[in-house]
């Protein structure tokens, strides 16, 4: 019989781990339609601020509407950044341990490749590949038909926040450990990116692994980050949520926040036109949104609607950044709206809470294969001498 300050601790541990990715989905989902967008425009278009769920930026014309056409995005419809989150649980629940840049080849791509799937934004069952991104697709390109080394593969691609938006359950499987999380997620992203975009994978996964800490607040989550990002990364981070310490509502932080970005971002000002040095490797640069998702946890105080709402009405990429900021959050323990939930994943025809159970049990797995391997570490560097190990 588990005893009943253990059983706590088991649900203390799934409710941190179901906040985080039922929470990044439902970010996900606000963050869709008006994804691209700037904060004026949004405002025009809304007339007003976005405060929940939203139908499509063009309405009925969302088939044929460009640059959008063909994705349903709004309505409670999540994007790639969900199911390519979903794809990686589902590599753990098969691996059952940590993960490796040879994971995301032998297991993700051929998920990606092999397996149809319900693609809310094209209102079909298609294959995973037909919705993502062309930096996804990259995976399959080099891993599947270019035969590249994994842990090499990601070098070449564009450097944007592709790795990063799915690292989340790379964090919960290492949770309350943020340096294992960071190693983890950049020999998993090594398969998919280089640079900045690598490094923010790492950090974003130590992010949510600090976050699903004990007693964690906004403050310890980026106080992890900072003592493990590395150049522009780092330096973005700091100075944004430097920023965000001065606000309490997203609306006052909306343009001071892109104004602190700015210097890292190299996508520049107009986010549907590039600059021409955009997303390519550098050590002075950082992907937005990352340090953006962080900046409205700092504003928000931890508080997930707020840091959401905050991400989505930013604009831009401001999917990814609700995905990102609704994972920390929720890993924080703030509640994430059950309607809000319940219409995501009706209308996105997911079970948003299957994954979380899944992941969880893969997690106390992982974790006690971890203590084994540290007890027989132990005892084999006791028979040189070294200290005891404990019981």
């Amino acid at each position: 019989m588990t005893p009943k300050g253990e059983e706590n601790r088991e649900a203390v541990l799934e409710d941190r781990i179901t906040g985080a990715l039922v929470g990044a989905a439902v970010g996900d989902a606000l963050g869709g339609p008006v994804e691209g967008y700037s904060p004026d425009q949004i405002l025009q278009r809304h007339g007003g601020r976005v405060h929940g769920i939203v139908g499509p930026w063009n309405g009925d014309a969302w088939r044929t509407a460009r640059p959008i056409a063909p994705y349903h995005k709004g309505d409670g419809h999540v994007t790639d950044d969900t199911l390519m989150t979903h794809a990686l649980i589902r590599v753990y629940t098969r691996v059952r341990d940590h993960l490796d840049a040879y994971a995301v080849a032998d297991h993700l791509v051929p998920d990606l490749m092999t397996q149809p799937r319900w693609i809310p934004e094209l209102e079909a069952e298609a294959l995973p590949l037909q919705r993502i991104f062309l930096a996804e697709k990259w995976l399959v390109a080099r891993l599947h038909y270019g035969h590249v080394d994994p842990r090499e593969a990601g070098t070449g691609n564009i450097v944007n926040c592709g790795a990063a938006m799915y690292m989340a359950p790379v964090g919960l499987v290492n949770a309350a450990n943020p340096a294992g999380a960071y190693a983890e997620a950049l020999d998993v992203a090594g398969a998919h990116q280089s640079s900045y975009g690598r490094e923010a994978a790492g950090v974003f996964a130590a992010a949510v692994a600090a976050a699903a800490t004990p007693g964690a607040t906004p403050d310890s989550v980026v106080a992890a980050c900072l003592a493990l990002a590395k150049d522009g990364t780092r330096a973005a981070i700091e100075r944004v949520c430097e920023v965000a310490a001065r606000y309490t509502d997203f609306e006052s932080a909306l343009v001071p926040l892109r104004e602190a970005v700015a210097p890292y971002d190299t996508v520049g000002p107009d986010y549907r036109s590039p600059s021409l040095g955009a997303r390519r490797p550098s050590r002075l640069h950082a992907i937005e949104e990352l340090p953006v998702a962080l900046g409205m946890l700092v504003v928000a105080r931890g508080d997930w609607r707020h840091a959401v709402l905050g991400a989505v009405n930013y604009g831009r990429d401001c999917d990814s950044i609700a995905t990102m900021a609704g994972a920390v959050a929720g890993a924080l323990g703030s509640a994430v709206p059950e309607d809000w939930a319940k219409t995501v994943a009706e209308a996105s025809r997911l079970d948003l809470w299957e994954p979380p159970r899944a992941l969880t049990e893969v997690t106390r797995e992982v974790f006690a294969r971890d203590v084994d391997r540290r007890r027989a570490h132990e005892r084999a560097f006791a028979e040189f001498g070294g200290p005891e190990c404990s019981a």
